[in-house]
């Protein structure tokens, strides 16, 4: 784990239409082992306005993780997913697909869309927490990237 991952939160940013699982996030990473700022938006074009620092998102930092859903309104997950790695400024940050399909179509357009990973929700309560703390466990505190293009980090 990032040393300083416990004086300076994670941001997150989850994009999910469905309140429940919205909740149902919010309370796995609450329960996880770091210190992070979850921000949801409920729609694509949401997503993208806030990615790219526009109104009314001006003073939002980067996001350090995005979880995706793919069945968005006004703009879906895979054209949100394709304007991100299309994107020189935000292709770093890494996405977790996390979706209800199970479609074999779903997953493979998402790899090829430069997915960094895809997970299917679970419909049990316990296995939905447990996910979601091992994704962020796994993205946040073991992985190696590269935020800002020049300096790698252990995040």
């Amino acid at each position: 784990m990032r040393e300083h991952s416990i004086i300076k939160p994670i941001d997150i940013l989850l994009v999910e239409d469905n309140p429940g699982d919205v909740d149902l996030v919010r309370e796995a990473l609450e329960q996880g082992k770091l210190f992070n700022r979850l921000h949801v938006v409920d729609n694509g074009e949401k997503a993208m306005a806030l990615l790219h620092k526009q109104a009314p998102y001006e003073d939002m930092l980067k996001p350090e993780l995005i979880l995706l859903d793919l069945n968005l309104p006004r703009k879906s997950g895979f054209e949100v997913l394709a304007e991100i790695k299309a994107d020189p400024e935000l292709l770093r940050i890494p996405v977790v697909v996390l979706t209800s399909s199970q479609a074999e179509a779903d997953i493979l357009k998402s790899y090829n869309l430069h997915a960094n990973c895809y997970v299917t929700k679970p419909l049990d309560l316990n296995q939905f927490l447990r996910v979601v703390q091992s994704i962020e466990t796994f993205w946040l505190s073991i992985v190696m990237l590269s935020l800002d293009g020049d300096q790698a980090e252990n995040v």
